[in-house]
């Protein structure tokens, strides 16, 4: 006897399939996936905010009320386009493959998802991960860490750790590298011209962490640096994981 899905809400049963959204009138001649695929191209062209019940039947060439039927708000749409946007999670961790290894390459998953739509980053969250593909990236993430001892809430807690650096990164660099194209300047121009202004301002005042910084310096930001950034970034956040596991071991 199949359970009851009474309590979920209505776009998380269609998503997963568990029942077709009842309809009225005439024959459907759309299907989500068709919906929430030209959604999904209005945000790429336009961006977010550009979506909208009518824009994305006028990209569809259908009436906006003709969309209710499918999916009852803009909301829900949102909710779709996302989990459609990030698609699968990456390859499971393999039977050789430490637990490092694998969340890395999770993380770079997460961060690699939100550069090829940038619209995901204005996408707020709304609650726990429930739709299919969300799920599975969920799945992946505590995949990655069986068998190191961590408690239940310690693995969730891990996850939602990684993936929330992740997601600061890539909403990081993408909303530097939009505010360079408006400037019509190069990443790197922005990086030089900020030091520049930087060592300006302070060069007197009650800033001397700042002076000594600048004092030190070499080189100048780049592309290949901000990748390194964000490689020292989660290594220090796996390090204080990997130091909790190896406290849970025996000794």
């Amino acid at each position: 006897m199949s359970e009851p899905d009474d309590d979920l809400p209505e776009s998380v049963v269609i998503a997963w399939g568990l029942r077709e959204r009842p309809g009225k009138g005439p024959q459907r001649s759309l299907t989500l996936d068709q919906i929430v695929a030209a959604a999904v191209r209005v945000a790429e062209a336009d961006g977010l905010a550009a979506v909208s019940m009518s824009r994305v039947a006028g990209e569809l060439g259908v009436a906006t009320m003709s969309l209710y039927r499918y999916v009852s708000a803009k909301n829900d749409l949102v909710d779709l386009m996302t989990d459609a946007a990030y698609g699968d999670p990456p390859p499971p961790r393999g039977p050789d493959e430490g637990w490092r290894s694998a969340l890395t390459r999770w993380a770079e998953a997460n961060v690699a998802a939100i550069r090829r739509h940038p619209w995901l980053r204005h996408v707020p969250v709304s609650g726990p991960p429930i739709r299919p593909n969300q799920v599975r990236w969920m799945e992946r993430g505590l995949d990655s860490l069986r068998g190191t001892g961590l408690l239940p809430s310690e693995r969730l807690s891990t996850v939602l750790l990684v993936s929330g650096y992740a997601r600061h990164w890539a909403t990081l660099t993408a909303d530097l590298a939009e505010a360079a194209a408006r400037a019509k300047l190069t990443a790197e121009e922005v990086g030089v011209r900020y030091w520049r202004h930087l060592e300006r301002l302070t060069r007197a005042g009650a800033f001397p962490a700042i002076r000594e910084l600048l004092a030190e310096w070499v080189g100048e930001e780049d592309d290949e640096e901000f990748d390194a950034e964000w490689q020292f970034g989660l290594d220090r956040v796996l390090d204080g994981v990997d130091a909790l596991i190896r406290s849970r071991s025996p000794a």
